[in-house]
């Protein structure tokens, strides 16, 4: 029979429930120790109502110090701290006042003035509640610092997710621009079948870069897919100029990686592999498993990296006209996405093969759907409700 899996609540999810909480509990605490140290000490069982005023009188001081001491915690400290020091002898002032009181007329017949008992009590009464006050003012302190944290984390996740989106959603306009042009030439053409194809081809590798949010994994088959969608688009450009190949291991097609990080890089191998040259190039994507990590290859038959355009395939940058013109869709994009998702725990090298060309090796942790999937859902159900 499988159980259901319980969400663990927070002790201070809800701050009132959590004060009143640990306000009975400690001042039950020090009634059951008075009246333990009475009973020690031979005193008549009719002393448990002495004790249990005195308790009650304490309770009802400290739910007043509350009430100010929530009001000194938002102001500054020299504010906070001097009416803190101002109001808590008052509260103590008065509880002693009561304790000494109520025994002078439970003890009418003893030596000790209500002067003695009042000073006596004020020690006493003291020491209760200043650790009182000292643990009221820490636990929201502390609490305080913990919203703080949240918020930051909070904060930084949006960064996160902004800096993602931004990357993400950097595709280069030229391959729109291209590919609108192409449709518009084929349509002039009345080449109708082509051009509804690319078109529909288009339509579908859009439709993906704008379904799937830019923080969003994908298994390692769907980017595949997407990323063939892209191609059979610039196939019609290119025709038999542009030749793929698909190296892709089964055990990895459940890994997850970013979305669309594969895009990229595929056309980066495009613009400076299979443009230039007359023959064209072939764009080579691989994926195998390398013990726990994940490994990526996209490599192809170019001029590699002796050229001129080595600079600008790496940095993004191409010239129209003399001008500089970025592309968005730099190697360093990738770089930056990997580093946002994985930290320094993935590997980006670009390398020239023996045989010639330009190859990008990325390797990330491997981690299937199924543990992706439960481990969002494990972390959706530690993070904590505010």
């Amino acid at each position: 029979m499988r159980v259901l899996p319980i969400k663990p609540i927070p002790f201070f999810a809800n701050k009132n429930q959590a004060f009143w909480r640990l306000q009975l509990a400690g001042w039950a605490g020090a009634m059951l120790l008075r009246a333990m140290s009475a009973i020690a000490n031979d005193q008549p069982l009719n002393f448990l109502v002495i004790v249990l005023i005195g308790t009650a009188t304490g309770f009802s001081i400290s739910l007043l110090l509350a009430v100010i001491f929530r009001q000194l915690i938002g102001r500054r400290p020299f504010v906070t701290w001097g009416v803190t020091v101002l109001t808590l002898p008052f509260g103590v002032g008065l509880y002693a006042f009561v304790d000494a009181w109520v025994i002078w007329l439970y003890r009418a017949e003893s030596n000790a003035s209500f002067a003695q008992l009042f000073i006596g009590y004020f020690y006493y009464d003291a020491t209760l509640l200043g650790a009182w006050s000292a643990l009221y003012y820490a636990i929201n302190f502390y609490l305080q610092v913990e919203e703080q944290n949240d918020q930051l984390i909070r904060l930084e996740n949006q960064a996160t997710q902004a800096q993602l989106a931004m990357l993400r959603y950097q595709l280069n306009p030229h391959f729109l621009f291209n590919t609108l042009n192409s449709i518009s030439t084929l349509v002039l053409l009345k080449q109708t079948e082509p051009a509804n194809a690319m078109l529909s081809r288009l339509s579908s590798f859009l439709r993906y870069t704008l379904v799937n949010k830019p923080s969003a994994r994908v298994t390692v088959a769907l980017e595949v897919e997407t990323l063939k969608l892209y191609l059979d688009i610039e196939l019609m450009r290119f025709e038999e100029r542009l030749r793929t190949r698909f190296d892709i291991a089964p055990e990895t097609e459940q890994g997850m990686l970013p979305s669309l990080l594969l895009q990229p890089l595929v056309e980066n191998a495009i613009k400076y592999a299979v443009t230039p040259q007359e023959t064209g190039a072939e764009i080579t994507i691989s994926t195998q498993l390398i013990g726990p990590m994940l490994r990526i290859v996209v490599s192809d038959t170019g001029p590699g990296l002796q050229t001129s355009t080595t600079d600008n395939r790496l940095s993004g940058m191409t010239y129209d006209g003399g001008e500089p013109v970025s592309t968005g869709v730099g190697l360093s994009n990738i770089r930056d996405r990997l580093w946002q998702a994985y930290g320094e725990d993935h590997r980006f090298d670009i390398v020239e093969p023996p045989e010639g060309g330009f190859a990008v090796i990325i390797e990330i942790p491997f981690e299937s759907r199924e543990s992706a999937e439960q481990a969002d859902a494990a972390l959706l159900a530690a993070t904590p409700s505010h």
